[in-house]
């Protein structure tokens, strides 16, 4: 299966389970952690986990790793690999703003040159 194809079946699950707002950044010509990050609005703390937990249940089976996670009622963040998943609350998400920082690195890529030494020398 395809990367695309992963996505897409990502982003079906979402979509069936109500998630809203979800969008998806290709990364895959960025140094970033994964080629691929989706990021989707639960309804609220109970709905975000709901998502997470559909998610596994009917991805796992599937063959789809899950190499961690890191959940709250808010915000779970799902590591698939070259996929990155975030399921959050509107409120979190509106807080956080990752869509500015994933366009913003897919426009730019990492500046590393430009990040000071700790001695302040670049």
């Amino acid at each position: 299966m395809t990367l695309t194809d992963r996505v897409a079946r990502i982003v079906d699950l979402l979509d069936s389970k109500k998630a809203e707002e979800i969008e998806v950044f290709d990364l895959g010509d960025v140094d970033y952690i994964a080629k691929q990050v989706i990021l989707a609005n639960s309804l609220g703390g109970k709905h975000t986990q709901a998502l997470f937990d559909n998610l596994k249940e009917e991805l796992k089976p599937q063959g789809e790793t899950f190499y961690g996670s890191d959940e709250s009622d808010e915000w779970i963040v799902a590591d698939l690999g070259e996929i990155i998943v975030h399921l959050m609350t509107p409120d979190y998400r509106r807080r956080y703003d990752l869509e500015t920082f994933l366009r913003e690195l897919k426009s730019k890529g990492f500046a590393s040159e430009s990040i000071p030494t700790p001695s302040g020398k670049e």
